[in-house]
């Protein structure tokens, strides 16, 4: 016996989101842009320059950023 996954209501702003889009949001008190690689349900992963990870000390160029926390550039 399997269940149906039930559909979810999205925010209009999560709704919105494209992937390429490009998005700011701050980490380590800096300042970071990048764009959308992939839309989750209560996030987002970026791609952001290997520069800018260097700068808020992640290794890869890839992060997740909650919705709450980005802004559409």
């Amino acid at each position: 016996m399997s269940f149906q996954r039930q559909p979810k209501e999205v925010s209009d702003f999560v709704a919105a989101r494209k992937i390429d889009e490009k998005i700011s949001f701050t980490r380590n008190d800096c300042e970071v842009q990048g764009t959308i690689f992939k839309i989750l349900e209560h996030s987002v992963i970026v791609e952001i320059s290997t520069e800018d990870a260097k700068k808020i000390n992640v290794p890869s160029n890839l992060t997740v950023v909650s919705h709450k926390n980005y802004t559409v550039v």
